[in-house]
């Protein structure tokens, strides 16, 4: 989903709001979000998850054609981590899907891919533990 689409699903939503409206709110929260990152701070949306930086290290490369070693500069890395809620929600989607295609299939669609594991039968391998006698020494 791309962001006009967004606008599109949430004015779809809200009759009672302008899709432009709409347009500049998610402007402005998004504006407001890379601000905060640019000044270093944490966005903590509960629920959703958490936008910080990780700073990296300058360091020493190699060009991949050459060789060559180059000079890395610092850089900063914008970082997002999922909120527990939108974890569970996201996981109980991938479950009800997989919970429904197990149904749809049916238990005998199951049983017949499972394998079956069958007793031993009485003529086994000699000299295996599972016969009553000792196992051969190595």
């Amino acid at each position: 989903m791309v962001k006009s689409e967004l606008v599109q699903r949430i004015a779809d939503q809200r009759p009672n709001l302008y899709e432009r409206d709409v347009e500049r709110v998610v402007d402005a929260m998004l504006e407001e979000i890379i601000a905060a990152l640019a000044r270093r701070d944490r966005v903590e949306l509960r629920g959703f998850g958490i936008f910080s930086i990780k700073e990296r290290q300058a360091r020493t490369g190699r060009h991949p054609r050459t060789g060559a070693m180059l000079p890395i500069a610092e850089k900063a890395i914008p970082i997002f981590k999922t909120g527990k809620e939108m974890r569970k929600r996201i996981n109980a989607e991938s479950t009800k899907a997989e919970s429904a295609r197990a149904l749809a299939e049916g238990p005998q669609s199951f049983l017949a891919t499972s394998a079956v594991l069958e007793p031993p039968s009485a003529t086994s391998v000699p000299g295996t533990p599972s016969d009553g006698e000792p196992a051969p020494s190595s």
